[in-house]
């Protein structure tokens, strides 16, 4: 597929999806990268333009460049967001809210604290996405270190199990390396949601502390 393929492809994807304004999103693509510059109204917005465009089929890799200008009516101050975030997190019964800390400065939020799986700390990022008045969100959380020891090459023969049960990855194509909690995804997938899918999966693992995934997405 062409980049000038891809590029309609993103643009009819962008147009399509409801929760989208296109009109001042800009498209611009070099070897299957995808680049996203213009405005849009909400972070949750951005977030959602860079996710549309990576399901598309051919894409490689997305730069979002978009920024985020607040339409009237949504602004908010800090100290609002800030109090917003924390009874977010409190209401969202995944989140251990007492080990999170926020951080607002000029309408983006940060996050600090410690949880003990990757699921928590997705969780908690997501509850602050589409709040009023948030214009990006810095992810900080760290995973807690296991309190026992865990096999590493159980760990890895999870993970590749895992990789065999998913009707999404194509396990033939991964190769998994783990040393101290860190889990090194090696190989080549058909698409970005497969790279994402085989990300998840590690993640899930017990005893899991960091994931380098070096997938690459080759159509």
């Amino acid at each position: 597929m062409t980049d000038t393929e891809v590029k309609q492809h993103v643009e009819n994807a962008l147009d399509w999806e409801p929760s989208i304004d296109a009109k001042d999103v800009g498209v611009s693509v070099d070897a299957a990268v995808v680049t996203l510059r213009g405005n849009v109204r909400s972070y949750a917005e951005k977030v959602a333009a860079e996710r549309v465009a990576l399901r598309v089929y051919g894409v490689r890799a997305v730069a979002n460049d978009l920024t985020v200008h607040l339409v009237s009516g949504t602004e908010r101050t800090d100290t609002e967001i800030a109090q917003a975030a924390v009874s977010a997190l409190r209401w969202n019964t995944v989140v251990p809210a007492d080990r999170i800390s926020v951080a607002v400065a000029n309408g983006w939020v940060s996050l600090t604290g410690t949880v003990d799986h990757y699921y928590q700390s997705a969780a908690a990022e997501r509850s602050l996405r589409d709040l009023a008045g948030v214009k990006g969100v810095s992810n900080g959380i760290r995973l807690q270190a296991p309190t026992r020891a865990v096999s590493i090459a159980d760990v890895a023969a999870k993970i590749e199990a895992a990789f065999r049960r998913s009707a999404e990855v194509d396990a033939r194509r991964i190769h998994v390396t783990a040393s101290d909690g860190k889990i090194v995804l090696i190989g080549n997938v058909h698409s970005w949601a497969e790279r994402q899918e085989a990300e998840r999966a590690a993640w899930a693992a017990p005893g899991v502390t960091q994931v380098d995934d070096r997938l690459m997405v080759v159509p």
